[in-house]
């Protein structure tokens, strides 16, 4: 099978999407308690370079060099390139500690593109992840933010996917996958089985089953990451567990 050499790495985190959660959310209540304090920590902003370098890594090569590209700088993102094809490139802030690239097609550049947005600077105001939550429930009744309207992609093609291990306090790893907007559906609806997922990872499962929910497939090739991949990102990025110490800040200008 072929992704079972690191089938053990990642599958906590697959499972946690496909229960609609968070790892936090999963852990028990005395060892979510104990992750608090890394919620209110502030976002370790990377160099620019480093950060268009890792957004683009999302997309499928040919639509790169044509992706609008956002970055995080100290007082939210900034649009640093406008694109000429529909897609729009991302590195995903919803918590502190993690770095999730995306590249999103024109229905999620509109819908999903200004949410991110909008956690990255609440985030960076150091707003609490149970209020943020509350915000964008309510932002989402009101209106200000919406789902997608059709059916699209959002393309996650990275290696650098790196979700946040609230248990030990670093940063793990997610294969490269596409998520396609799947609003309300169910893993009923799609045929899914547990027992087929585990014996085939090529089999697609849902994502955060709801309003705002994905269909995702893993497009994981095998091919290993390297220091040269992102040769502009600092060490922290390419560390085997990531974020076990706070990096250092970089300005805006990206140093």
């Amino acid at each position: 099978m072929r992704f079972s050499r690191t089938f053990h790495r990642w599958t906590g985190l697959a499972l946690a999407l496909m229960l609609g959660g968070t790892v936090a959310s999963a852990l028990p209540e005395d060892k979510a308690a104990e992750t608090k304090t890394e919620e209110m920590m502030s976002v370790p902003l990377l160099p620019r370079s480093c950060e268009v370098d890792l957004a683009l890594s999302a997309a499928p090569e040919h639509l790169r060099s044509g992706a609008t590209v956002y970055a995080l700088e100290k007082d939210g993102y900034v649009r640093v390139r406008e694109g000429d094809n529909p897609f729009t490139c991302i590195v995903n802030r919803d918590h502190p500690r993690v770095l999730k690239p995306t590249c999103f097609d024109r229905a999620g550049a509109e819908t999903i593109v200004p949410k991110i947005v909008y956690v990255g600077k609440e985030l960076l105001a150091g707003t609490p992840q149970e209020s943020l939550r509350q915000s964008l429930a309510e932002g989402f009744e009101a209106g200000r933010f919406r789902s997608p309207e059709r059916p699209g992609i959002a393309y996650m093609l990275s290696r650098y996917n790196r979700p946040f291990n609230a248990a030990d306090g670093t940063l793990g790893w997610f294969p490269p996958h596409v998520m396609f907007y799947a609003p309300n559906l169910t893993p009923e609806d799609i045929g899914f089985s547990m027992d087929a997922w585990h014996a085939n990872q090529d089999l697609p499962f849902i994502g955060y089953q709801g309003p705002q929910g994905y269909m995702i497939m893993l497009a994981d090739d095998g091919q290993a990451r390297a220091r040269e991949d992102l040769p502009s990102c600092p060490d922290w990025v390419h560390a085997e567990n990531g974020l076990a110490e706070k990096p250092a800040a970089h300005d805006s200008r990206g140093r």
